[in-house]
Order: structure tokens, then sequence, then C-alpha cells
């Protein structure tokens, strides 16, 4: 599925749709994944990324899943392939161990209680990225799980994401304010 959000890219770049310094990745939960892997395995392709609740070690990320979601898990494990058992391969897709290819800056976004994506998962990348002195901003939310359910914090992360796409991408954008009642957590 990597592949394909790559080729969607290059293709919009070769149709001149899109500028190819001016193209940025996003999503969360799994779309956090492809931010954290398109700018790991894909490094010169994007101008920066935002991940929201989204997993940097699978094997970690399994390790976190409670027995309770075995059903979810025989998915995961079918999807995601060995990363329990072979070491070289979870190596090879998690974006924490390409953390070195990162070029570009990163805005994170993580609840606290979260279920699905534990916030070591966050926590890791971003202290992986600090350590190599990459350019991570990284926003915990204690109040949230999977993603940011309370509109104050939603307000407030999409808040820092306007300016931060503006500052990498160029263009216009509000300026940050703080939002009354937000979670928002900077680490």
């Amino acid at each position: 599925m990597q592949d394909d959000l790559s080729d969607a890219v290059k293709w919009a770049i070769a149709k001149g749709y899109a500028d190819p310094r001016r193209v940025a990745i996003m999503g969360g939960s799994y779309g956090g994944y492809a931010t954290l892997a398109g700018l790991t395995f894909t490094p010169g392709l994007y101008a920066c990324g935002v991940d929201i609740v989204g997993p940097s070690n699978l094997r970690t990320l399994l390790q976190s899943v409670p027995p309770y979601w075995a059903p979810m898990r025989k998915m995961w494990d079918l999807r995601m392939g060995p990363v329990d058992q072979d070491s070289v391969f979870n190596q090879k897709a998690s974006p924490l161990f390409q953390v070195d290819a990162i070029r570009v800056p990163l805005l994170i976004g993580q609840g606290q209680n979260d279920p699905r994506v534990n916030v070591r998962e966050s926590d890791q990348i971003a202290a992986a990225m600090r350590a190599k002195g990459l350019p991570v901003e990284y926003i915990v939310y204690g109040d949230e799980g999977h993603g940011f359910a309370r509109p104050e914090n939603r307000l407030d992360f999409y808040g820092r994401v306007e300016p931060f796409l503006a500052r990498h991408l160029g263009g216009r954008a509000e300026p940050f304010a703080e939002v009354k009642g937000s979670a928002a957590q900077v680490r």
C-alpha cells in the first residue's frame, strides 16, 4: 500500500498537478504509519509530514494489543507479516529503525490513553528523531485515545497543523492560538 501512495505522488508530480517541493504526507492510525513510512522509505518525496497516532515499530504495536482483541490481532498478523518472529523483517517494515533517512520536519499528535496505538509508539519515534537532531514537534493530549474526540483538542491540533504546513510548504496560515480547554502537552 505504501508503494501505491508513493506512485500516486510521483504521478501527480509527473503530470504537473503537484509541485515536487511542496508535497506533504499526513494521516492517522494506519495513515500515521504511512506518514512515517513515507518519510523514512521515500525520504526525498515529501517536504514534511504530520503523523496522528501512527505506529513506529510494528513489533511493539502488536505487543501492546490486549488479549480480547485476538480476532483483530489475527488480521494484523496477516497484513503486517511476521514482525513478532522475524526481527530483520520488523526492522525493514518499521519506520523507527529507518529514522536516519528522515530529511524533513515531522509533527506528531498522540492521545495519551490510546488503546490501539500506545503512546510509546510516538514517544519512541520522537526520541529517536531528537537523538539524531532531526526536526520534530510532538503534541500529546492527556485526555484522548485513538484520535481526538474532544472538539477543543481537535481545534488545538489542527490549529498547529495549519502553520506547520505553511512553514514547510509555503502559503498562508492563521497564527496558532491556544485553545481553552485543550489538554495539549508539548513534549
